[in-house]
């Protein structure tokens, strides 16, 4: 008889295979944790010193005169009252100056978003003589401190018998230097190849810029609008030398006044710090219902 032998493969005596498992958490190291809980304590820190003038600010507001000279850091009131904020509504004329305000705030903004629009997308789009040097000019201008404009800006207004008037307030702000110059730089990101389609369509220059350019520029007319109501609400200066007028009196020029004392007579902080905190409330306001947009370049793309 012959004895068949079966070959037995190499690998049937090694060890069963055992099965792969998947990577779990990578554990992180001692010095990284301790990194990062450094650097989060650091935020939190500068995060509590920039917070904190607001919180002291909004508290000081519902305090009693003696309250905030006694403890003019304190967080919690002695004597919660509103006493400030009805005085300010009530008897003084800070609703004159919010109006005024929002008046002014509301036409510069919507001036500035057009006309930079407009100035912007001559300068990226449009071949004339003279484009280099306005818009070296227009550099120089954003180089200039606004303190320096002061005197000629007074001395314009009056010749052009504007002075003490809502055009006097408005129309010097109609239009800046820094939106026009993102208004250049975004508008020079879009293809032309969109532009050269609608012009093709039979478009003229001004509806391509409306129709066509100007809505893929959302996310930066979302910036100049937030820019342009934040600089036009916090404006001071120019309202300094464009108006006289009590009744023209805007909020951060009826804020200066009561800090130099008017209405009363002491220190008055809750008076003042109440004005504060209204001031800031729209701008606070804007900022965070925008600025998820501000500049998101991904919102108007387009594919060439």
């Amino acid at each position: 008889m012959t004895t068949a032998t079966q070959s037995i493969p190499a690998d049937a005596t090694a060890s069963p295979i055992t099965p792969h498992r998947a990577p779990g958490p990578r554990r992180r190291s001692t010095g990284t944790v301790v990194a990062t809980s450094i650097t989060y304590a650091i935020l939190v820190v500068l995060a509590v010193i920039y917070i904190m003038p607001f919180l002291i600010q909004l508290a000081t507001s519902f305090k009693t005169d003696a309250d905030a000279s006694a403890n003019p850091i304190s967080l919690i009131p002695e004597t919660f009252t509103n006493a400030a904020y009805t005085r300010l509504f009530v008897n003084s004329d800070f609703p004159v100056w919010f109006g005024n305000s929002v008046i002014v705030t509301v036409f510069v903004t919507l001036g500035r978003v057009f006309f930079d629009s407009l100035a912007g997308y001559a300068l990226a789009r449009l071949h004339f003589r003279g484009r280099g040097v306005i818009f070296a000019a227009l550099v120089a201008v954003m180089s200039v401190p606004a303190v320096v404009l002061l005197i000629p800006k007074f001395l314009v207004i009056n010749q052009l018998g504007i002075y003490d008037s809502y055009t006097g307030m408005i129309l010097p702000l109609l239009t800046d230097a820094a939106g026009v110059f993102i208004m250049k730089g975004f508008f020079e990101s879009i293809p032309t190849s969109v532009e050269e389609q609608a012009r093709i369509d039979g478009a003229g220059t001004f509806r391509v810029f409306w129709s066509i350019v100007l809505p893929m520029a959302r996310p930066a007319l979302v910036t100049i609008i937030i820019l342009s109501f934040q600089g036009s609400w916090n404006e001071l200066a120019h309202f300094i030398v464009s108006t006289q007028d009590p009744g023209l009196t805007t909020l951060t020029k009826g804020v200066a006044g009561l800090a130099s004392g008017q209405l009363s007579q002491g220190s008055q902080y809750p008076l003042k710090l109440a004005a504060a905190a209204i001031m800031t409330i729209p701008v606070a306001v804007m900022f965070f219902i925008f600025q998820r947009r501000i500049m998101n370049s991904s919102e108007g793309a387009v594919k060439e």
